[in-house]
């Protein structure tokens, strides 16, 4: 039997080409394993680093990672998206055009037998009220179309230096000494759930709460890390290919 694969925050499009040329490489070599023996592939937040649809138009430079994701799809593997904090303006690209459906709300889902949460993680931060609200502002329907106005050769520019700025705020700030993503899978744990895994915090974790199992997948901008279920166990593992 085939396993069940978790990954988030590789934030295609951060660096400059020469970086994105390697990470690009190994995430690609991680993908070509999933398809030998994977039957799901869930991505839990910020596969890019910026992304915004417009009606007839998507961003450039990713052609490589989106077309092995649907080649993906094509050969049976399951792939699910749920949005992080840098995908508030994914549209029906990806479930029309790749048939990989996408999550904008954290994830309650059965595999083989047990209770998976999957929430990306941003906006738990117990003194992040500020991101709250400003979520709830790039969510809003107005915005984006106002956004979409706006050629895309002037909102890129704008959007990534935003993103380049948001990442350095959440970096540097001092969340206080209670974790609120231990606080949600604690809950999430003693209502029954086997296996919370988030992202969002680019620290690979894995904390045993009673029964269940909390992961943080990290990212692939450092640690180049992923989780996988063999049907037993969910691993916290390290994509060791060069």
């Amino acid at each position: 039997m085939k396993n069940i694969f978790f990954v988030s925050d590789i934030h295609l499009g951060l660096h400059d080409k020469v970086r994105e040329k390697e990470k690009e490489r190994h995430f690609l070599a991680f993908l070509e394993q999933v398809e030998r023996s994977g039957e799901q592939l869930f991505i839990v937040g910020d596969l890019f680093d910026y992304w915004f649809e417009y009606k007839y138009v998507i961003p450039r430079g990713y052609h490589h990672v989106i077309s092995k994701l649907g080649m993906l799809v094509e050969h049976g593997v399951k792939v699910s998206y749920i949005a992080g904090n840098h995908d508030f303006w994914l549209g029906d690209f990806f479930p029309n055009d790749l048939g990989i459906p996408v999550y904008k709300d954290p994830l309650s889902v059965i595999l083989r037998g047990k209770r998976f949460y999957l929430h990306h993680g941003d906006g738990l931060a117990l003194n992040d009220a500020g991101y709250r609200i400003l979520k709830k502002i790039l969510r809003s329907r107005l915005n984006i179309f106002l956004f979409s106005l706006v050629h895309p050769g002037i909102t890129a520019p704008v959007a990534k230096g935003s993103s380049r700025s948001s990442r350095e705020y959440t970096s540097q700030k001092d969340y206080g000494e209670t974790d609120g993503m231990i606080l949600c899978a604690e809950k999430k744990i003693a209502e029954g759930c086997d296996v919370v895994i988030m992202g969002h915090r680019h620290q690979p974790t894995v904390h045993d709460i009673g029964k269940g199992r909390y992961i943080n997948l990290g990212d692939w901008i450092t640690y180049r890390t992923y989780a996988e279920f063999d049907g037993t166990t969910t691993e916290l593992k390290h994509w060791e290919q060069t």
